[in-house]
């Protein structure tokens, strides 16, 4: 099966793309396009999967650019290929030939391009890096590097959906302490549960930098086994393990 990439309007003109599991030699759990080497799942499978996705850009494997993810706020801006492993959850830059990557399975991957000042930026999105600011840190730091908020468009990519985002008293308390407006990006589950819109809730995190042109791919994770890898879903499945899905930028020369 060939690979299926994602792609957005307004990133059009810059390389791209939010790769779904199509494709790929992974098989299983993992079948098609698993590209998180953190899986469990064949290490020679997943360097293969790499390389069809560099084969499918047509550029070279080496130039796929990624950052070990922990959940944090932390960008990482780099101007040459990083020569030791960097841990981070966002990478920006302005140099061409680096197609800036990020891995997901329910989190979202959002793509950020100044395509007038040649400055782009990938950043990996669950509920606690949005919270603690990882948009707009990868907002700040592109423009640290030449980026005009006014001229930066960004995409949030396939991630799961409200109604199965489904969290407890406690989430919804920490999110909205001192944050009553935060009330509005939850609907009423059962009993004491919640449904958290994680797509909504970052969309404003990065209108409220000055960022206006944004918008989401609208594909949720979760329910669409035969698309997306969905670490959530593989829970409820009790599956013991999860594949990822691969995000990528690039400026090109």
């Amino acid at each position: 099966m060939n690979l299926k990439s994602i792609k957005s309007d307004n990133l059009l003109g810059i390389k791209h793309g939010f790769f779904t599991r199509l494709g790929g030699v992974s098989s299983n759990i993992y079948s098609g396009l698993n590209c998180g080497l953190g899986s469990n799942d064949k290490q020679e499978s997943v360097h293969q999967n790499r390389m069809l996705v560099a084969k499918f850009l047509d550029i070279r494997r080496s130039q796929l650019i990624f950052v070990h993810q922990i959940h944090s706020a932390k960008v990482i801006t780099i101007r040459d290929k990083p020569t030791k492993p960097l841990k981070g959850d966002a990478i920006v830059t302005n140099s061409k030939n680096l197609a800036l990557s990020i891995l997901t399975a329910d989190c979202q991957p959002v793509l950020f391009a100044d395509k007038k000042n040649s400055v782009i930026g990938a950043a990996h999105a669950g509920w606690k890096g949005a919270f603690d600011g990882i948009l707009q840190n990868t907002i700040k730091s592109m423009c640290k590097i030449g980026a005009d908020i006014d001229q930066i468009y960004a995409t949030i990519g396939p991630s799961i959906s409200q109604k199965n985002y489904e969290v407890g008293p406690e989430f919804f308390e920490r999110i909205c302490k001192n944050k009553k407006d935060n009330e509005r990006f939850f609907l009423r589950g059962r009993s004491d549960r919640f449904h958290f819109n994680l797509v909504e809730y970052s969309l404003h995190q990065i209108e409220k930098t000055g960022v206006q042109k944004v918008d989401f791919i609208d594909s949720c994770t979760y329910q669409n086994p035969n698309l997306h890898f969905s670490y959530r879903r593989s829970v409820h499945q009790s599956e013991n393990d999860y594949g990822r899905m691969l995000s990528t930028i690039m400026l090109e020369a």
